[in-house]
């Protein structure tokens, strides 16, 4: 749990300090060219394993010095590991950083980069309000808190078990398979990802209007056993709008008139991100101290 914890900080610190290092650090095209070269070894008629047996190796060696290292040294080499590993399987691109590129963009050009940018991990690639709150909502899921719930599971194993699957069905890499391939990655990673999808959407309830995101998540089928994400995107557009409704009377009641701002659903929906966020590691921390105490 302290590792996790000092992880996440160490991720979110280095990636506003060091922005430059992290994006070359977290390039993923090495991953690409060895799936090339892997397929090209291997032929069409085996060409499908390609993923797996590229991904196998990767999550075997992470695992055993994950192993090697337990214990060791009163569990600091452990702690600088898991610290290393979840700082590169963050992301790869800082979700707060995109999300004020969109509202800070001064032209249309620029406004549809940031937006392209913003949707690079999925989620809707519509360029309106709505569209912008769901993208942040699945880019959250995908940069931040699948590779932190796998990695608080399984440790540094599983933020790169995480990290190379979506790699592969959501990257760039995507484009090297073929379309069963990708549907067939698309389901496995949707086996990873819906159970993070409904603790965040319990975070957002907590965080926000807890009738409103109950509401929206039953709506959006949210309580079926189907591997389907798109009750988180309906929980944080419904939240989003209700945050608005709330302020904007608030403002009224106050004699205020409410401030002209670009995206302001897409503010409230980074704000939202960042609470749950807080709620996470507000739990972890609890957790270490229970540990402690314990």
């Amino acid at each position: 749990m302290f590792t996790t914890l000092v992880a996440v900080i160490a991720a979110l610190v280095l990636g506003h300090l060091a922005p430059s290092l992290l994006a070359t650090l977290r390039d993923w095209r090495w991953f690409g060219r060895g799936l090339g070269w892997l397929r090209a070894q291997l032929g069409e008629s085996a060409a499908h394993y390609s993923v797996l047996l590229l991904v196998a190796p990767c999550v075997l060696l992470v695992g055993l010095l994950q192993w090697a290292l337990a214990g060791r040294l009163f569990g600091l080499p452990a702690l600088l590991f898991g610290v290393a590993v979840l700082a590169l399987c963050w992301g790869p691109r800082d979700l707060d950083r995109d999300v004020e590129a969109v509202i800070d963009a001064e032209d249309e050009a620029t406004a549809a980069l940031a937006a392209s940018r913003l949707q690079a991990a999925g989620g809707s690639m519509r360029e309106d309000a709505p569209g912008l709150v769901e993208a942040t909502a699945i880019n959250a899921l995908r940069r931040w808190f699948a590779p932190l719930f796998w990695f608080l599971l399984l440790g540094p194993l599983g933020a790169v078990l995480y990290r190379l699957l979506a790699q592969s069905s959501q990257g760039l890499q995507s484009q090297q398979l073929s379309t069963e391939e990708r549907r067939s990655g698309d389901v496995l990673l949707a086996v990873l990802e819906w159970p993070v999808a409904q603790l965040m959407t319990l975070s957002m309830a907590l965080v926000g209007n807890f009738d409103t995101v109950f509401s929206a998540w039953r709506r959006a089928a949210g309580n079926r056993w189907a591997l389907q994400l798109g009750f988180l995107a309906e929980a944080a557009r419904a939240s989003v709008g209700a945050e608005l409704v709330e302020e904007a009377e608030e403002a009224r009641l106050a004699g205020q008139v409410p401030a002209d701002e670009r995206y302001p659903e897409l503010r409230d929906a980074m704000s939202l991100v960042w609470r749950m966020l807080l709620l996470w590691m507000t739990l972890l921390a609890l957790l270490v101290i229970a540990g402690w105490v314990g």
